[in-house]
């Protein structure tokens, strides 16, 4: 009797269902390039069956005619399924779609059948009235919204396992927070000085067809877009006032480099008073004392996308501009992974009680 209350008690904090048998996971929007990473990640978990891949570009076809890495290795074809239906027999679904499309399927029945990860932005934004803002759409589900834990592992892992609704953070922000975070709840800078210049691969745009994307478009060629408009910016606002204890209101300008993935953000903000990088050093490595996935590079090494290609790993380096008293940190992400997939992966180990690296443990691809 005491082992089963115990077990229970485990149980309740993992906020899922005990397992001890294979995870059943859907993916809605699988053919994307997230959501093909997400078949990637969970192909090589040992504790996932992948049950449904939908996509209704390509109901019917056999995945592998789409992405043939995966001959032999998957047999599925995909269908066009809706989230009611796939929430009967999947203990996490995965939606890997674009804004607007997930609120208003995500109601209190699924989340009692399921656990959803939402790769999308539709449930980020805890202010229905900043969402319609910055992205043009009335937020309808505001109930389920408020359930929604906003998924970045290394800040949020306690509400995380309780949670059966998790709004996986974009890429852009996933960089900047964990680059910024120690320095603004250790309350080293100041919060109205931040400015953030952050650099894209192709891939985050995802892949419809627009002109602005295409090879000839971006290839030998470096662009700023959406200068103080960017969707990211209030996402990044957001979560660093609540480590701060006080609004952030910060600079964000992307841009696009014409390169398959990675995410490189550099971020200056004025230091409160004079420090070292040894200092720096050590505040943040006490701070990710325990973090599998981020790596603080040493003091005078500044990060590289290469270095954290097809990985989960976050890394993070920094320098002194002491004629300035600013500090500037580099973070360095793969989009696709620690900026998308490889994130949701993480946040379903941390929800169904597997060690957070399981099907992560992937070095950097260099070349």
């Amino acid at each position: 009797m005491l082992l089963l209350i115990m077990v229970q008690m485990i149980d309740s904090f993992r906020g899922s269902t005990y397992h001890t048998c294979m995870i059943k996971a859907g993916i809605i929007g699988a053919t994307g390039y997230a959501g093909e990473e997400i078949v990637r990640l969970l192909t090589g978990h040992p504790e996932v069956e992948i049950k449904y891949l939908s996509s209704r570009t390509y109901q019917g076809e056999p995945f592998t005619d789409i992405f043939s890495q995966f001959n032999t290795l998957l047999s599925d074809r995909c269908v066009s399924m809706d989230i009611a239906e796939m929430a009967d027999s999947c203990d996490v679904i995965f939606l890997a779609l674009p804004h607007g499309l997930t609120f208003s399927q995500v109601t209190e029945d699924i989340l009692l059948k399921t656990v959803i990860i939402d790769l999308g932005a539709d449930f980020r934004l805890k202010n229905e009235d900043v969402y319609e803002k910055w992205y043009g759409v009335k937020h309808t589900n505001t109930k389920i919204l408020k359930q929604a834990v906003y998924g970045l592992c290394e800040l949020n892992r306690i509400e995380i396992a309780a949670s059966r609704l998790i709004a996986n953070p974009g890429c852009y922000t996933t960089c900047s927070i964990l680059s910024l975070a120690p320095l603004l709840a250790e309350k080293r800078i100041n919060p109205s000085s931040i400015i953030i210049d952050a650099k894209s691969g192709i891939s985050g745009a995802g892949r419809s067809l627009s002109r602005g994307v295409h090879y000839a478009e971006c290839n030998e060629s470096v662009k700023a877009y959406k200068a103080a408009s960017h969707r990211h910016a209030p996402e990044i606002e957001q979560e660093l006032s609540i480590l701060a204890g006080e609004d952030v209101m910060l600079t964000f300008t992307p841009h696009l480099i014409p390169m398959n993935r990675g995410i490189l953000t550099t971020s200056y903000a004025s230091l409160k008073k004079s420090t070292s990088l040894d200092d720096l050093f050590y505040l943040y490595k006490n701070f990710y004392r325990n973090e599998h996935f981020v790596r603080i590079l040493d003091p005078g090494k500044l990060p590289e996308t290469r270095f954290v290609r097809s990985s989960n790993f976050i890394d993070i380096g920094f320098a002194l501009d002491e004629r300035l008293n600013r500090v500037i940190i580099v973070g360095a992400i793969d989009n696709l992974i620690k900026g998308a997939a490889g994130q949701a992966v993480q946040n379903m180990n941390i929800l169904f009680g597997y060690p957070e690296e399981e099907g992560l443990t992937a070095i950097p691809a260099v070349l």
